[in-house]
C-alpha cells in the first residue's frame, strides 16, 4: 500500500491522486487532465509520479479506459533522467515498466497516425530504460539537436527535416552558417537502438520517421575542423547522465518476476 500523504505530485502534497485515478478509470476527462497536470506537469515528474506507474499499468490493460494511461505512463517514464530523487521507487517499478514496455510494443502496428505512433515509439523506449532516446525522437519535420565535435570542440548544429539535413555552426545573427550535408546512415550498419527505432518504422510503415532515424543515427562532418562523427554517440555521451541503470533492471525484471538485487550505479 502507498502511503500518498508522505508524498508529492506537482501541486503539493499527493493526497488527491488514488481518487484521481478512481474517476479516470471510467475516462472522466476532468480527472485524467489533472493527473496530467499533476503527475507529468509541463514533463516534470516526482515522487508521485513513480509511484503512480504500477496503477497506471493496471488501467492501461483495460480496453475501456483507452490509452491514455499507457501515454501518461510513458511521459512519466520519459522524465526518469530528471533529479526526481525517487531511484529506490523506480527500481523497485522494473517489472511495472517492463510490463509497460510490452504493451507499448504490442500497440505499435501499421495504420496509426503519425503523431500517436510517434508517442507510443517514444513510450516504449522509455520503459525499456532509454528515456535519452524517448526525448529526441521526433516527427522530423524540423528537428535540430547540438553536439559538440569530438576532435575541436565546436558546438554543431545538426538540423533534420524539411529545410535539410546537415551540420552547421549556428550564429544567431546569421543563421545556420557553412551547412554540411549529413551522411545518413548505411542500413545494415545500423546497430542497438537505431536499428531497433527504424525496423519498428520501417514494419509499420512509418516512412517519414524511418528516414530521420537514418539521418540522427548517421554521421556529421564538423563544419570547422571536418573531422566526421557519429552523431547519435555524440548526442549520448554528452547528455547521458549516470544514475542507476535503468535499462539493466527492467530487463532484468523481464527475465525474472522479481528483482534480487538493486541496480549498480554507474561510475
Amino acid at each position: 500500500m502507498i502511503d500518498w500523504s508522505t508524498l508529492h505530485d506537482a501541486y503539493g502534497p499527493a493526497h488527491a491522486i488514488p481518487g484521481l485515478l478512481d474517476r479516470a478509470i471510467g475516462r472522466d476527462q476532468e480527472a485524467i487532465d489533472w493527473l496530467w497536470g499533476r503527475l507529468c506537469h509541463q514533463g516534470t515528474i516526482t515522487p508521485a509520479s513513480i509511484a503512480a506507474l504500477p496503477r497506471l499499468a493496471d488501467i492501461a490493460k483495460t480496453q475501456d479506459a483507452g490509452d491514455w494511461a499507457l501515454d501518461l505512463a510513458g511521459a512519466i517514464a520519459g522524465g526518469l533522467l530528471q533529479p526526481h530523487g525517487a531511484d529506490e521507487e523506480v527500481a523497485r517499478c522494473a517489472a511495472t515498466l517492463a510490463e509497460l514496455r510490452a504493451m507499448a510494443a504490442a500497440r505499435l502496428q501499421s495504420g496509426l497516425d503519425g503523431k500517436i505512433y510517434l508517442s507510443r515509439l517514444r513510450a516504449m523506449i522509455a520503459f525499456d530504460g532509454q528515456p535519452l532516446w524517448s526525448e529526441v525522437l521526433d516527427d522530423f519535420t524540423d528537428s535540430f539537436v547540438t553536439v559538440a565535435c569530438p576532435h575541436c570542440d565546436a558546438p554543431v548544429t545538426v538540423a533534420v527535416g524539411d529545410y535539410g539535413c546537415y551540420s552547421s555552426i549556428r550564429d544567431w545573427h546569421l543563421g545556420d552558417v557553412h551547412q554540411v550535408p549529413l551522411r545518413p546512415a548505411v542500413l545494415h550498419e545500423l546497430t542497438g537502438t537505431g536499428r531497433m527505432l527504424h525496423e519498428s518504422a520501417v514494419r509499420d510503415g512509418q516512412q517519414r520517421l524511418a528516414w530521420g532515424l537514418t539521418h540522427l543515427f548517421g554521421q556529421a562532418e564538423c563544419p570547422g575542423c571536418g573531422s566526421v562523427f557519429g552523431i547519435a554517440d555524440e548526442y549520448e555521451a554528452a547528455n547521458a547522465p549516470a544514475p542507476w541503470d535503468i535499462r539493466h533492471a527492467v530487463r532484468s525484471a523481464m527475465a525474472a518476476p522479481v528483482l534480487r538485487a538493486s541496480p549498480a550505479r554507474k561510475r
